[in-house]
C-alpha cells in the first residue's frame, strides 16, 4: 500500500511537532518519534512504561541517514548489515557522539535498522532522517498486530496519547526483528 499524500503530511506534521505516530513495520505495529526531540521520547516512554535505559531503535531509508549515529566497527561489520538490509534485520553498532542519551540508552551502542517496509521507508524519506521504531503496546503486553490494537492500547487522534495512525499493512514476520551484534554477528534478540 502507498502513503497517501494526506497521511503523508499528517505524519511529518506530527514527527516535526514533538508528537508520536502508529505505524506498520514489518512484524508489529509500532510507535515512531523524532529522535532529537527528547520530550517526544519521554512521552513515548511513559506511554509504553518503558525504561530510558533499555534504548530504542532507529529505522531509517538508508545507511546514508544512518551513517550520523553510527561508528563502523570493522568493514566486516558493515558488510554483515548490509548485506541484510534493506530488510527486517536490526543491527547494534557503536553509537556516535550524535547519537542522543535517551536513544542509545545505558549502552555504548545504538540499535539501528534500514527498513524495506513502504510505509516506514516512505516516512523516513519525507522526514529527512531515522525515526525512533518501537512496538505499539505498554510493557508487559503483546505488541499489536492490527491498528485496531493500536486503538485498544492507546487514544489516538489530535487531542491524544498517539497524534496520528498511519495506515498500511504489516509485511507478514511472524515477530519483531531479530537483533544482532554488528561487530561480533552475535544474535541479541530472536
Amino acid at each position: 500500500m502507498d502513503l497517501s499524500p494526506w497521511h503523508r503530511r499528517a505524519a511529518l506534521r506530527a514527527l516535526r511537532g514533538g508528537r508520536l505516530i502508529a505505524c506498520p513495520t514489518e512484524a508489529v505495529w509500532g510507535l515512531s518519534c523524532d529522535p532529537h526531540n527528547a520530550l517526544a521520547v519521554e512521552r513515548l516512554l511513559a506511554l509504553k512504561k518503558r525504561p530510558w535505559e533499555k534504548g530504542l531503535i532507529l529505522v531509517a531509508a538508508s545507511l546514508e541517514q544512518l551513517m550520523p549515529y553510527i561508528d563502523i566497527p570493522s568493514g566486516k561489520a558493515l558488510k554483515r548489515a548490509t548485506l541484510t538490509w534493506p530488510g527486517p534485520a536490526t543491527w547494534i553498532f557503536p553509537a556516535t557522539d550524535f547519537t542522543p542519551m535517551w536513544i542509545s540508552g545505558d549502552h555504548d551502542g545504538v540499535a539501528v535498522r534500514v527498513t524495506r517496509h513502504p510505509v516506514l521507508l516512505a516516512l523516513c524519506q519525507a522526514f529527512g532522517r531515522p525515526m525512533v521504531s518501537t512496538s505499539a503496546n505498554p510493557a508487559g503486553r503483546e505488541p499489536a498486530r492490527s491498528a485496531f490494537e493500536v486503538r485498544r492500547y492507546f487514544e489516538v487522534g489530535a487531542e491524544g496519547e498517539v497524534d496520528t495512525l498511519v495506515p498500511g499493512a504489516l509485511s507478514g514476520l511472524a515477530k519483531p526483528t531479530t537483533i544482532r551484534d554488528a561487530a561480533t554477528g552475535h544474535i541479541l534478540r530472536r
